[in-house]
């Protein structure tokens, strides 16, 4: 059975969460391995709306074991407070796992991360404030605290020490804050040793066997792709590696075994905080789609920025990710408008761009090319096959095919599970 890796093709928030769901009963794990609980993952079951910050998707599906993998960055407050809210509603979590090799988030990064950004001012990057930049900055400089510290109380310790050292120092001669406790931070972290323990593995062997077995596992990546550390609008990114690569260095298991690449591209174009953003509306279309497409962040509730689809955008992910398939949703937020642009190039000084500029610079001064497409008035919530569709729709669809270089596979119209058109399968 395949491993299979689901990404964001634009900023982020184009609705991974509900693509998971729909491979729902295929997928026996379901792998986070990136990112913190600075996305989130909207789903709608039944009727029934759940909004997961840190959680794997598949946390949802009964029978499939969610796993947090060594990729993430874990803040044992927010785990074990989503894990509650969903017992309180009768979700099981029984099977969570979480890698012993997974970097957690400890109270002083919270902390930089906040003070940071307001001292940046209009520099600012636009980040969550919940520490997940600090805590990625540490694991590469050899600072940080993973899961398995937290078992060995003299390791965990040292460690805090030593960070606390640097940080400190930050915090009070340049914030003008108060120095941080390491007791402080070592009781705080030591509070939920005893009941993560149960769930802690090492999940790269456990997903590599599960694989031999002839298991389906499903990495689900947080953030897009122009949101990668390395891939996207860099210093307007996330940071960690949210493309398809990430998969593999985010959960131990290696590029030979991946099978499939999956991409979600929203029928328009959202983003949330800082970073340039070629079709970006400001104007009545523009709050109109927000409105209609309710683009308010999981996470922060924030207003997402948002403008038309952007096709060089689709290609680029499509090239850096290696997608075999896309899953196009929110199609259904653009009925009623009677032409729709889809950007094709940039114009850039009076440069045509057909694929991403080079230069960062370029990107920001980017100014669209667009391609008028017809609308449709249909209702199209309702609509289960392809041929259901309104002709203008179709070839929507079929435009956005050409322009992107890869097959659509499926296409939603709506927020619920059962709002989905398949033109192909996602597994094959």
């Amino acid at each position: 059975m395949p491993a299979i890796v689901l990404v964001g093709a634009q900023w982020g928030d184009e609705g991974k969460g509900k693509a998971t769901d729909l491979l729902g009963s295929s997928v026996d794990y379901v792998v986070k391995f990136n990112g913190g609980n600075n996305a989130g993952h909207t789903i709608v079951i039944d009727g029934e709306k759940y909004a997961l910050h840190l959680l794997p998707s598949g946390i949802l599906t009964p029978g499939c074991t969610p796993v947090i993998g060594n990729g993430v960055v874990v803040d044992l407050s927010v785990l074990f407070e989503e894990i509650d809210a969903l017992n309180a509603r009768g979700v099981d979590t029984s099977r969570l796992v979480v890698s012993a090799n997974a970097h957690l988030i400890p109270s002083y990064n919270r902390v930089l991360d906040k003070v940071t950004e307001r001292f940046l001012g209009s520099r600012r990057l636009g980040t969550t404030g919940r520490g997940i930049g600090p805590t990625y900055a540490d694991k590469m400089s050899r600072i940080g605290i993973r899961v398995q510290d937290l078992f060995d109380e003299k390791i965990l310790r040292a460690k805090i020490e030593g960070a606390l050292d640097i940080k400190n120092q930050v915090l009070v001669k340049i914030y003008n804050r108060r120095a941080i406790e390491v007791d402080e931070v070592v009781e705080e972290l030591l509070t939920y040793a005893e009941r993560l323990r149960p769930m802690v593995a090492d999940t790269g062997l456990l997903l590599s066997n599960a694989l031999d077995e002839g298991k389906t596992v499903l990495f689900e990546a947080g953030q897009a792709t122009l949101l990668d550390v390395d891939h996207g609008t860099y210093p307007f990114v996330t940071s960690s590696n949210a493309t398809s690569a990430g998969a593999c260095t985010g959960s131990g298991v290696p590029p030979t075994r991946i099978d499939r690449v999956i991409a979600i591209l929203k029928a328009y174009s959202t983003r949330v905080g800082e970073g340039p953003f070629p079709t970006e509306l400001h104007d009545e279309m523009g709050d109109r789609l927000r409105d209609v497409g309710a683009e308010f962040g999981t996470t922060t509730g924030r207003p997402r920025r948002c403008g038309w689809v952007d096709a060089v955008v689709g290609r680029y992910a499509t090239r850096v990710n290696g997608v075999t398939d896309f899953v196009v949703t929110k199609l259904d937020v653009l009925t009623g408008l009677e032409t729709i642009p889809v950007c094709v190039a940039y114009d850039v000084n009076g440069v045509r761009h057909d694929e991403m500029p080079v230069s960062q610079s370029d990107f920001h001064h980017a100014v669209p090319v667009y391609e008028e497409l017809p609308g449709w008035s249909e209702d199209i919530s309702g609509c289960r096959t392809f041929e259901d569709l309104p002709v203008n729709a179709q070839r929507y669809i079929e435009r956005l095919e050409e322009l992107i270089g890869a097959r659509i596979s499926t296409v939603g119209v709506g927020p619920g599970r059962e709002a989905t058109i398949e033109r192909h399968s996602l597994l094959g």
